[in-house]
């Protein structure tokens, strides 16, 4: 097994690091959730905090880790008495993202239940993680009722495990860590606001901290148990503030006037409810703890509230979580400065050389740098970092963006080969639109758009099982057994029940869908006015199609042909990000971005053949350019509409036709489609009625094309 690498060795990261000691110093505090682009330390700096808990007392034997000074009265393996004691080091269990909940909260043994009255049961991840650290690698990607599962548990410190009558309950206490990606798709807020704190990181646009992360590493990986040694010293430290910090945490004292901070804090910035405030408690406490004080000032109240409320301050998924600092410290300085209080019980403070760092120059460390971040804020903090922690911009400064480091939309005074290109238009406020659903009944990942076989949701049937029983159909499996008894010797009022009666329930719930929007930017569409009520559509459907756990694409079309613009992902404020920049102009190559469509959707069906298509194509239906086809532009969009149509695509077209005279085009392009029409006005949930029903109608002629109703779909169309 290779030596994990130092915790004491990652380069900067101050913030994620202080946020993973306080939970090591109070798991009340209720875990933290890490947020960053890939490659930023987030997985090494979890694995290697396991190594700076200290070791744990358990009642040898036990499956669920009872403490053996307070067993768990109602631990499936006990009672427990006053016996002997083991001790093991702190466990990280890793939840996989595509594990069951059956692997996640334990399985019951259904047909010993039946047959023998016995609970037997397997635990799962969340009792290996009892009193250790439980790491969910890109948490975002884990299906939402697993999630509600986890931080359910995290909340109450046990678990419950329900199955036909038959109930476990066992103690589940762990420290919490989730990493994700915010391109690969956001958590919802409600499971947002679960997590006790949240971390922003990014890689330094430092040269020095970078050669200095990548010369670390080197050294590991050529020697990583002598690169451990050489910051021992430093993980021992850490190890030995850990520990002093917990032992002085019953003794902090949190005032009334930190409270008002941490009310007043929370009211300025509007945020829900009252668990923002509750955890801002919990974590000034633990700072204070950390940093060998028994009395909560300013500073801890302040540092509480970077790090507990960015993330509850979303009001959708395309607002970009933060903190204005300035409001932060306008709210705080209108209290009066903490006046020191004497120790009533003084000694030695906890952790009062944690780096090892004799001669006070703040280059702890082998290496010089690392060690662990300090409490105090951001002057003091980056005064207390290794050299090159020091050069690294802080969380508030951040990397000078330079003149052209971001992308600029086009000016109006562009041009290219294929036409005058306007400048990018704001998008008009978002609206609810109705749901748009796919026909017939798939088997996709859980969501909340079409119907679908899930395994949550309302029970349909039974069948018998595909491997292990899941979802135990009760009546079924009563019914299946019923007739055998006579022949089985039954003599007691119990039933023999025998493997082969077992019957699995099927249910129906919802599922995610691949929302394909296919958006005309050509110079049809290019008045500002129409154009922005285009994008607040498009932006509509993007916040629905979040709401809905749907995976979004985003296809233009313009001048000589279509764009990729954003490939199918889970992240629907980077589609957002790309609709707002989006150019318009040139001319209309519909038939092109019809057939990118059918190409990034023929992709997609490879990789994920279970999740199942929409076509949401926004146009008004002109076509002045056959693109690559060549030939009549209209004919060659016909033809290529009529392409998805025969792969039996779902589709709707959001005509964008305006002013008195229209052309009718979009309608006669839905007709080819297979699929309905609707206006932009019209996509508002008040006044859409019948389009969920008209797609089902429309694909469903258009796979049945001797229905008669076909016809009048297509007339009324």
């Amino acid at each position: 097994m290779s030596t994990p690498y130092p915790f004491t060795a990652v380069v900067g990261q101050t913030d994620l690091r202080l946020a993973l000691l306080l939970n090591a110093v109070s798991p009340a505090v209720g875990g933290v959730l890490v947020r960053g682009e890939k490659g930023t330390a987030k997985s090494t700096a979890v694995r290697a905090l396991t190594a700076l808990l200290p070791q744990v007392d358990v009642v040898p034997g036990c499956r669920f880790s009872c403490a053996p000074a307070t067993p768990d009265p109602g631990c499936p393996d006990g009672p427990h008495g006053s016996g002997s004691s083991a001790e093991r080091p702190a466990r990280m269990v890793e939840l996989p993202v595509g594990a069951s909940e059956d692997r996640l909260v334990g399985a019951l043994d259904l047909e010993r239940a039946l047959a023998d009255g016995v609970k037997a049961f397997e635990p799962g991840l969340l009792a290996d993680a009892h009193r250790g650290i439980l790491y969910v690698d890109e948490v975002n990607l884990l299906h939402d009722h697993l999630v509600d599962v986890l931080l359910d548990a995290a909340a109450m410190g046990a678990s419950y495990v329900e199955r036909e009558g038959v109930s476990v309950r066992h103690a589940a206490r762990f420290l919490l860590v989730g990493t994700m990606n915010p391109e690969e798709g956001e958590l919802r807020p409600q499971l947002l606001d679960r997590f006790g704190l949240t971390v922003e990181v990014a890689a330094s646009r430092e040269p020095e901290q970078r050669v200095e992360v990548v010369r670390r590493r080197l050294a590991y990986d050529d020697d990583s148990a002598g690169f451990a040694a050489r910051w021992a010293a430093e993980e021992a430290a850490v190890r030995d503030r850990v520990v002093a910090a917990r032992a002085l945490l019953p003794r902090v004292r949190l005032g009334d006037v930190a409270l008002l901070q941490i009310a007043a804090t929370c009211a300025g910035f509007e945020v829900d409810g009252m668990r923002a405030d509750i955890v801002m408690a919990r974590t000034a406490t633990a700072l204070a703890a950390w940093a060998g004080r028994t009395e909560v000032r300013k500073e801890d109240v302040r540092q509480a509230a970077l790090l507990a409320l960015p993330h509850r301050r979303r009001r959708n998924p395309f607002d970009a979580p933060g903190l204005d600092e300035d409001r932060l410290d306008e709210i705080l300085n209108g209290f009066p400065d903490d006046e020191p209080e004497p120790d009533p019980d003084p000694e030695p403070e906890p952790g009062s050389d944690p780096d090892g760092d004799a001669d006070g120059d703040g280059d702890g460390g082998p290496d010089g740098g690392g060690g662990v971040p300090p409490q105090a804020g951001p002057e003091d903090d980056r005064a207390a970092q290794g050299p090159e922690d020091r050069d690294r911009p802080g969380p508030e400064q951040g990397p000078e963006p330079s003149a052209d480091s971001a992308p600029q939309p086009p000016s109006s005074a562009d041009t290219t080969a294929d036409g005058p290109v306007q400048a990018a238009v704001r998008a008009s406020e978002p609206f609810r639109t109705r749901m748009l659903s796919v026909p017939g009944l798939g088997e996709g990942a859980a969501g909340r758009r079409s119907r679908a076989r899930t395994a949550h949701g309302r029970t349909t049937g039974s069948q018998r099982p595909r491997g292990q029983l899941t979802k135990l159909h009760l009546a079924a499996t009563v019914q299946a057994a019923a007739p055998h008894q006579r022949a089985r010797g039954r003599a007691g009022r119990g039933l023999v029940i025998r493997k082969d009666d077992l019957r699995q329930a099927t249910r129906e719930g919802r599922e995610g869908n691949l929302v394909l929007f296919v958006v005309d930017a050509s110079g049809s569409m290019a008045a500002r006015k129409r154009m922005s009520a285009v994008k607040g559509a498009v932006l509509s459907l993007l916040l629905d199609a979040y709401q809905r756990r749907d995976k979004v694409g985003l296809i233009t079309f313009r001048g000589a042909g279509a764009e990729l613009a954003l490939p199918p992902t889970s992240s629907v404020d980077t589609a957002a990000a790309r609709l707002e920049l989006l150019p318009t102009g040139g001319r209309t190559p519909l038939a092109s971005g019809l057939l990118k469509a059918h190409e990034v959707l023929r992709i997609e069906r490879l990789r994920d053949p279970s999740r199942r298509p929409l076509l949401v194509v926004v146009t008004d239906g002109r076509a002045t350019s056959a693109g690559s086809l060549g030939g009549d532009p209209r004919a060659a969009g016909s033809r290529s509409a009529r392409l998805l149509a025969h792969e039996g695509v779902a589709s709707v077209v959001v005509d964008c036709e305006a002013g008195p005279v229209r052309l009718g085009l979009a309608g006669a392009l839905a007709a080819d489609l297979g699929g309905p029409s609707v206006t932009l006005d019209g996509l508002r949930a008040d006044s859409l009625a019948g389009l969920v029903r008209d797609v089902r109608t429309s694909v469903s002629s258009q796979s049945n094309p001797s229905n008669p109703s076909n016809s009048r779909n297509r007339r009324a169309a």
